[in-house]
């Protein structure tokens, strides 16, 4: 076994890659069973040790002998592992590039909110980004990583203390002067940060977005989240590039670095120098409502950029901010859905996966296979809808 480490996020290099040619057979996957894509799986579908238990008819203990190594399971049991955890047998073998994410190592946008059930199925989910993109790697170059201080997941953090500095640093290194930024997260891509928007789930308004720059290649992982606003995602995209511009080789769970993510967005979005003249010399939600649309930020984030250079004190802003939730469902100020903006909407994978199958001739099943995944959990990542027409049967 050849093993690589990069950062505090390991990646194992296998031999050749599994799911290919003819299937395993339950005895090949028991006697090379890979222990670690047990707990990767398990915790994909949000199951604990005793959940997966009561359904394979073994002791909790069993599962967890089974997820430290300590013993495989019976051949017997491979095919109802695989049943139960929605996985070909073959997810189970050695022989495909795994990324190992510490999961301390993930910023989470709402930690207080995010139980760790629900951090662990995201820290799963991530791997699985990792994965997806090192195999459409393989046969197309993607763009390569321009984060500063970022090196295949050797991180360097800018130095502490002043993230409006940081973000200002950023946007001259990515040359995009001092007016707003249009099509935020395809520039985030076109930097060669892999930026994942995945399908609503029941976890999806608790776990709100979440990062990592511990792999080969940084992640962003953004929900459309119970708000649905196109503004709120900008920041939160905003946000999680402050985390992997100045928290990248730090443990996550610090508020102080939530509250620095946020003052690197904020300067991102909208410098000092360049928002400060156009800010009303006095309350006007109106002329805010004019440079949300200008700027692609919220009312909200407005105003408190107007308390923050003292346009307003906080008793004002504290009054403005109740006038404000009055006009929610007016124009100009309530939500946006992130559907009316395609230039927000992540296609990198996407389109790596257009190109392979159009030069390379790869196909959706060969992928899968590559992968040792579900063919439609390679459409559900790459954002690929199914498009043959469903056959329904009448009783």
């Amino acid at each position: 076994m050849n093993e690589r480490k990069s950062g505090r996020g390991q990646v194992r290099l296998f031999g050749a890659a599994a799911g290919t040619g003819r299937g395993p057979t339950p005895r090949a996957v028991a006697d090379a069973f890979d222990q670690a894509r047990l707990t990767q799986a398990r915790r994909l579908t949000g199951l604990t040790k005793k959940d997966l238990a009561e359904r394979l008819g073994v002791t909790p203990a069993a599962v967890g002998q089974y997820e430290t190594g300590a013993t495989r399971p019976r051949p017997d049991l491979v095919p109802r592992l695989a049943e139960v955890l929605g996985v070909p047998m073959a997810f189970f073998l050695p022989g495909r590039p795994h990324a190992k994410l510490d999961g301390s190592m993930a910023h989470f946008r709402s930690l207080r909110s995010t139980r760790a059930h629900q951090r662990a199925r995201a820290v799963a989910f991530v791997e699985q980004v990792w994965e997806l993109a090192h195999a459409l790697e393989s046969r197309v170059r993607l763009p390569a990583v321009d984060l500063p201080g970022f090196a295949g997941g050797e991180v360097h953090a800018a130095p502490a203390g002043d993230p409006a500095a940081a973000a200002r640093a950023l946007r001259r290194h990515w040359g995009l002067g001092t007016g707003p930024v249009a099509h935020l997260v395809r520039r985030l891509e076109a930097h060669g940060i892999v930026v994942v928007l995945p399908p609503p789930d029941e976890d999806a308004t608790t776990v709100d977005a979440f990062s990592t720059s511990q792999l080969p290649r940084p992640i962003v992982v953004l929900t459309a989240n119970r708000f649905d606003d196109i503004h709120r995602y900008r920041f939160t995209a905003a946000h999680e590039l402050g985390h992997l511009v100045l928290h990248g080789d730090t443990a996550a769970g610090d508020h102080q670095q939530e509250r620095e993510a946020d003052t690197f967005a904020a300067e991102f979005l909208t410098p000092r120098e360049s928002i400060l003249p156009e800010l009303p010399r006095r309350l006007d939600l109106r002329r805010l409502a004019e440079l949300r649309n200008v700027w692609g930020v919220s009312v909200d984030s407005l105003l408190y950029r107007c308390r923050e250079v003292g346009l307003l004190s906080d008793s004002a802003a504290g009054r403005a901010y109740q006038r404000l939730a009055e006009l929610r469902d007016q124009p100009g100020f309530g939500c946006e859905p992130i559907t009316g903006y395609p230039g927000e909407h992540p296609v990198m994978l996407r389109q790596a996966f257009d190109l392979a199958a159009a030069e390379g001739g790869l196909t959706m099943a060969a992928l899968a296979g590559t992968l040792a995944w579900p063919v439609p959990r390679v459409r559900e990542l790459l954002g690929v809808r199914d498009r043959r027409p469903a056959l329904r049967l009448v009783p």
